[in-house]
């Protein structure tokens, strides 16, 4: 019999590259989505538009518990991926209150729905990095403390909370992924990685001049969302849960990132670089680092995308989606 899994978040950069993998693997995979990406599906689904067919999409909110509870009585899934959430840190400065909700409320509902409907169900929890925030530990590890500076943050460590008690007070198989910041081409273009790669590429090509950003000496811990959906998957196949910090161990600045995107097309970033203080948070993480000591021993985690190799990817698919673009609106 197919393993039966449930992505919410599946038209997201994670949900689509946790897809892919699952199928590979032989899941029947199905993923939770808005009603409005079904009424946009060009835009709404674009990640996994080359999916179609191979997965069963369930129109649900994480708004609404009842729709939450419908799929997962529907679907009784053998394993459960919860992704979706507002996941952009620099919105959650500028709407607290639906970031609170919707994170909070959502991973609520769907543990208590697999609590009453499949509580067999193993389930993943996309706990982040940002829940440490300030900590006085670098690099951070499963131990250390959570010191959230962002409505993000505080939303993921309530996430985190949540599914430990339904672990420990239900019995249910609940894993926390805390996990460090994972980029690729599909990125979402609001997220400073992406808008550095799409405007390395659109100053090659000579469709702008400039490039507007905020903390250029911000460190983060910077790995391939592709290779992170992964040991998402591993933590779900030990027959224990517990939490796991997945991340590459280094830190790179978004200098660095600007760096190597522009030399990656034969540019000086410092040519086109605007400050713009509007785009500076009003409490930033100035680094975070993760320890995956733990995914390495225990899950045999490996992680084998160099920083480089991820910025010129994401340079490299901006490049050619441009170049896309531009031919389509040619003909």
């Amino acid at each position: 019999m197919k393993k039966r899994a449930l992505i919410t978040g599946i038209t997201g950069q994670d949900g689509s590259y946790l897809a892919e993998f699952l199928l590979t693997q032989g899941y029947e995979v199905h993923g939770i989505i808005r009603r409005v990406a079904l009424e946009d599906p060009e835009h709404r689904l674009m990640r996994i538009q080359h999916l179609q067919g191979k997965v069963q999409l369930h129109a649900a909110s994480l708004e609404s518990h009842p729709s939450i509870f419908k799929v997962i009585s529907t679907v009784k899934p053998h394993e459960c991926y919860h992704l979706a959430a507002q996941s952009f840190v620099a919105y959650s400065f500028e709407d607290e209150f639906s970031t609170l909700n919707t994170n909070i409320n959502g991973t609520h509902y769907v543990l208590s729905s697999i609590k009453e409907c499949a509580p067999k169900c193993r389930f993943y929890f996309a706990a982040s990095s940002e829940m440490f925030g300030n900590t006085d530990m670098v690099p951070q590890n499963e131990t250390s403390r959570l010191q959230p500076r962002s409505a993000y943050g505080i939303s993921k460590v309530a996430g985190y909370h949540l599914t430990r008690n339904y672990r420990e007070a239900y019995g249910i198989k609940a894993w926390c992924g805390m996990l460090y910041n994972h980029e690729s081409p599909r990125r979402g273009h609001e997220f400073v990685t992406r808008k550095i790669s799409m405007h390395a590429a659109k100053i090659k090509l000579g469709l702008t001049n400039e490039i507007y950003l905020g903390n250029l000496d911000a460190k983060r811990d910077w790995g391939h969302a592709r290779e992170y959906v992964k040991a998402m998957w591993l933590m779900l196949q030990q027959d224990r849960p517990s939490d796991y910090v997945i991340a590459t161990g280094q830190s790179h600045s978004v200098k660095d990132f600007l760096n190597t995107a522009f030399s990656h097309v034969g540019l000086n970033y410092r040519d086109y670089i605007k400050s713009n203080p509007e785009l500076i948070r009003p409490a930033d993480i100035q680094i975070l680092v993760g320890d995956s000591s733990k995914a390495k021993r225990e899950l045999d985690w490996k992680y084998n995308v160099s920083f480089t190799e991820l910025v010129q990817e994401m340079v490299d698919a901006d490049l050619e989606l441009i170049k896309e673009t531009l031919k389509s609106k040619n003909h």
